[in-house]
């Protein structure tokens, strides 16, 4: 290849990369979704793949498409969730080391790495964009209709700040947030400077993405710091009932269907809540089973081991509790939730769990309606920390 010619399409990829980031840096800020779809439009205009998804993974690690642009006859995986054992856990540490992964023929007849026989040690390909797909992901892919494929990682800090940047240890709060996927429904390579720019795209977008989590997460943590001076001062100038009876209640401080205050042998009950018999039984089954803690929160009552929880219905499923003494306490009630899930394959395991056993990839993509029921909403870490 003429050097010149190579120099030049390396300018022009990093020109297209550029005016990318300006797209996104130009959105209004407080929206992940549109970020999220504005990057999907832009790498499938800079790279000409069949299909690009925004893949994330979610606290159970299970994943899901939250933005896609894709060809007009091609159907549409947006909404799809995949078990997390589609992307071992193996396949996601290599993407903290190597963020960009191309395979431009699963098809392709792999070559094998012939080394000097002197050498101890078997060469070590994780860092290499010439290692072949292992077997299972090529049919994974043949599977799913996508014969070439580019994925990209999304890296955000997690509770990283200056002094620690200083360090070096900056590498210890790294998550992998999720994917941006692309797929072809025939063989597609990708050159070097191309990719070397989506990489460079991917950075600013791990880089926005960060600030939009962490406004999001600063906005959360002053609503409920607000919400909690004003109760606390209503406990220190009223009656603590009025943490239940008076606006803002306990209620504002949590997303929930109920609240309860249980003090001094009284109970002061808000919004869907048990009644003042199965609040008695409640606390009995904490003192017995939970009372050597500072309190309890659970998306299913019976699945905490609580065996009245069929006499409470739907209506209180999911329960947070925070001590405020031994016999003293404060309740948050989440009722039953209707969830469903779609998943991207009938034929999965939702709660497998990597086993190290030897993988077989799905043959089935189409999309699975699952309805989750006996549950409510779970309750956040954020939403622990505000209730104690």
């Amino acid at each position: 290849e003429d050097p010149a010619l190579s120099i030049a399409g390396a300018v022009q990829s990093q020109k297209l990369a550029v005016r990318a980031i300006s797209r996104l840096q130009a959105l209004p800020g407080g929206d992940v979704k549109l970020l999220c779809d504005t990057v999907v439009e832009n790498v499938r205009e800079l790279t000409g793949y069949d299909r690009v998804m925004v893949y994330r993974f979610h606290e159970d690690e299970h994943g899901e498409v939250v933005a896609e642009s894709r060809r007009a006859d091609l159907e549409p995986y947006l909404g799809l969730h995949y078990p997390a054992t589609d992307i071992p856990q193996a396949s996601r540490f290599l993407f903290r080391q190597n963020r960009v992964r191309m395979i431009a023929d699963c098809h392709a007849t792999p070559v094998r790495v012939i080394q000097d026989p002197g050498l101890s040690q078997p060469l070590c390909l994780v860092g290499s964009t010439l290692r072949a797909p292992h077997g299972c992901h090529a049919q994974y892919m043949a599977n799913m209709g996508s014969i070439a494929s580019l994925v990209m990682a999304v890296i955000i800090i997690i509770g990283g700040d200056d002094e620690q940047t200083a360090r070096g240890s900056i590498s210890s709060a790294m998550k992998l947030w999720g994917l941006v996927v692309c797929h072809h429904t025939s063989p597609r390579f990708i050159h070097f400077p191309l990719r070397y720019a989506c990489e460079f795209l991917m950075q600013a977008f791990g880089l926005q993405l960060n600030m939009e989590l962490q406004l999001a997460h600063q906005l959360s943590e002053k609503h409920i710091l607000r919400t909690q001076t004003l109760l606390c001062d209503m406990l220190l100038r009223d009656s603590p009932s009025g943490i239940v009876m008076q606006s803002p209640s306990i209620m504002d401080l949590v997303k929930c269907d109920g609240a309860a205050l249980y003090y001094h042998g009284k109970y002061y009950p808000l919004g869907v809540t048990p009644t003042e018999s199965q609040i008695m039984d409640i606390i009995e089954w904490l003192t017995m089973c939970h009372g050597g803690s500072t309190g309890l929160s659970t998306d299913s009552l019976a699945d905490a081991g609580y065996l009245g929880a069929a006499a409470l219905g739907d209506a209180v499923c999911g329960m947070a509790v925070a001590y405020i003494t031994s016999s003293d306490y404060l309740f948050w009630f989440r009722s039953h939730t209707a969830k469903e899930i779609k998943w991207g394959g009938a034929k999965h395991h939702p709660e497998d769990k990597d086993d190290g056993q030897r993988m077989h990839p799905r043959s089935s993509f189409k999309a699975f309606l699952e309805v989750i029921k006996s549950r409510s909403l779970p309750w956040e870490n954020a939403e622990m920390d505000a209730i104690h």
